[in-house]
């Protein structure tokens, strides 16, 4: 029994899984709310599933890329719960799972690209293959000016708000999916934890991550430098 939760993009939410199995999924459109619906969407989720936290025996969390605050609050939702449950947290990678929704939905079939909004006009993108009716990362994540993506990359059809805001980039379908579902954050976790695949504690790779943001630039604050001495 598995919780699954996601606060990588504008969308954000909860889901429960029993086996691989969605039973329940609640997602609210807010870029600036995280921290005051994620807790009601996860509470909601375990009551429409008819689960109780006692019954979950792990936590499956966006580690992003994405925004900094927004990221941190799904993230350390998940660790606390692990840690007072005493049950294991596992992180994915937001973009693996919109690339896995984009396969299973038949949006894509071959290489594409999954580029979500970084802001500063800058998108977090990742490239994947499609083998045996899975997505493989073959590049990324990483994050960059949508004009600024090798042409070659540019060129794939493309899934997540990247397209939608920036014309160099080419949407898959119009049905394409534009923010990752905590669903499928649970779905490709599951995956990886029946397939016995180990953590990488290296940033990116692997399908199993720690359970930290996923940041791929340093934040707007820094920390004040010493006071400047008057001559």
């Amino acid at each position: 029994m598995l919780l699954a939760l996601d606060t990588a993009t504008g969308s954000l939410g909860a889901a429960v899984l029993d086996d691989g199995r969605v039973l329940a999924e609640v997602t609210h459109q807010d870029s600036r709310r995280h921290g005051e619906l994620l807790a009601p969407a996860m509470d909601q989720a375990l009551a429409t599933a008819g689960v109780r936290v006692a019954d979950l025996s792990a936590v499956a969390v966006g580690v992003g890329p994405g925004p900094f605050t927004g990221l941190r609050v799904g993230v350390v939702t998940g660790l606390v719960l692990g840690q007072v449950r005493g049950i294991p947290v596992h992180g994915i990678c937001s973009l693996d799972a919109l690339a896995e929704q984009a396969v299973a939905e038949q949006v894509v079939d071959g290489p594409f690209l999954v580029a979500t909004d970084a802001r500063r006009k800058e998108v977090y993108w990742a490239q994947f293959a499609v083998a045996n009716g899975v997505a493989h990362r073959t590049g990324g994540p990483d994050v960059a000016r949508a004009a600024d993506l090798p042409a070659s990359v540019r060129a794939l059809p493309a899934v997540g708000q990247g397209p939608l805001l920036y014309d160099v980039l080419t949407r898959a379908a119009d049905d394409a999916p534009t923010d990752v579902a905590p669903g499928w954050i649970g779905i490709v976790a599951h995956r990886a934890l029946t397939a016995g695949a180990d953590q990488d504690a290296t940033p990116g790779h692997g399908i199993l991550l720690p359970p930290e943001p996923l940041y791929l630039r340093r934040p707007d604050a820094t920390e004040p430098g010493p006071p400047k001495v008057a001559s």
